[in-house]
């Protein structure tokens, strides 16, 4: 679930290992391409924490935001 803090839409992953967080990161890395909005994300072996906020608006959460969160929940893992 994604949860706004600090002016970030922020939701936490976690995978069985490394493989499967990295691919899913893969099919992120390409919509967030495709809406040219691109998240701050780290991970760490099996967990991984995805952050969005439109920098050109201030690092606000915009509807920008929303949609590339909306098409991350669309992601079948």
């Amino acid at each position: 679930m994604w949860k706004e803090e600090n002016n970030q839409l922020v939701r936490h992953y976690e995978f069985k290992n490394f493989s499967e967080a990295f691919s899913f990161m893969t099919q992120v890395a390409f919509i967030a391409e495709k809406q040219d909005h691109h998240p701050e994300w780290t991970n760490v072996y099996n967990k991984l924490v995805i952050r969005l906020s439109s920098h050109d608006a201030g690092n606000v959460v915009t509807d920008r935001d929303h949609k590339l969160a909306e098409a991350i929940d669309k992601i079948s893992r």
